[in-house]
């Protein structure tokens, strides 16, 4: 609508006499319309939108294989190419990203880095655990991973490749199902209560998962899992794929974690060979001694 238009309809002419059928026409819909639309957002919603491009940009650029140009970020988030090169621009100038001099492709920068391996050294377990990860895959020849609680959520926090065909796609910081993995049964069996109480609560898978939810069979399954230190799910996270689990205590006899073994059910049976087990579990006790844990 026009700067300066009342809302009762055009201003005619002093000079022209209104016809019957202006006169005659009832008043229009839009000035309604117009009145019960809503005021236009706050600043402040506009800031939070900006600030979410431009974190969701960023984590892009950090876990997907790049660098990227301006269009196809534009096509990815749907926005105008205009606004992801204002945002690309803020994150360059602190060296969140960079650009390419040649391809003018966008990536990871130095700081983003930085950031993560500040974040990694706050995990202890981090450090305490990878010499004891490789020598563990060596021993094995299976993928080794390492879990951990963060925020009462189970995290991945490191990923050694096995020296089998098959590599696993597990990224550090994907959050792993707990009943429906090894690493879960771990933590909710040696974590705190409060661990399993949420999950407990939480709402079934829409197809065929309630039974796993069951109360009185996890904790079956859990009791179990106490007893003989250590947790399998062949074939449960995926289908010919095994785990086999150990937790990771810190030196208050608290979970920190849990490393594992990774690979085919070929070579990773349900009940897994005895040596194996001595292999987890070994380390698991010793990368727990690294963190000042002491067995009663």
């Amino acid at each position: 609508m026009p700067t300066g238009t009342p809302t009762g309809g055009p201003n005619p002419s002093p000079n022209r006499t209104p016809t019957r059928t202006q006169t005659a026409l009832p008043t229009p819909a839009e000035p309604a319309a117009v009145r019960s639309r809503p005021a236009r957002a706050p600043a402040r919603s506009e800031g939070r939108e900006t600030a979410e491009l431009t974190l969701r940009l960023l984590e892009f650029l950090a876990c997907e294989r790049g660098p990227f140009g301006i269009t196809e970020l534009a096509q990815i988030f749907d926005t105008s190419k205009a606004t992801v090169y204002r945002h690309l621009r803020t994150l360059a100038r602190r060296e969140f990203v960079r650009q390419d001099p040649l391809t003018q492709r966008y990536e990871p920068g130095i700081r983003l880095f930085q950031l993560a391996q500040g974040l990694r050294e706050r995990f202890d377990i981090l450090g305490a655990a990878r010499q004891e990860m490789l020598a563990l895959r060596e021993a094995s020849g299976q993928a080794v991973t390492l879990t951990t609680l963060a925020q009462d959520r189970l995290m991945v926090l490191d990923l050694v490749q096995g020296h089998s065909v098959i590599e696993f796609g597990v990224r550090p910081g994907t959050q792993l199902e707990l009943p429906g993995s090894a690493h879960g049964k771990v933590a909710l069996a040696f974590g705190p209560a409060r661990f399993r109480e949420a999950c407990l609560r939480q709402p079934p898978p829409a197809a065929g998962g309630a039974a796993r939810l069951d109360p009185a069979k996890l904790e079956r399954q859990l009791q179990l899992v106490r007893r003989q230190g250590w947790a399998t799910a062949a074939n449960e996270v995926a289908f010919g794929v095994n785990a086999l689990a150990a937790p990771v205590f810190d030196h208050r006899g608290d979970l920190a974690g849990a490393i594992a073994i990774v690979g085919s059910t070929q070579f990773i049976a349900a009940r897994p060979a005895a040596a194996q087990i001595a292999m987890v579990t070994a380390a698991a006790g010793r990368i727990s001694e690294h963190l000042g844990w002491r067995a009663p």
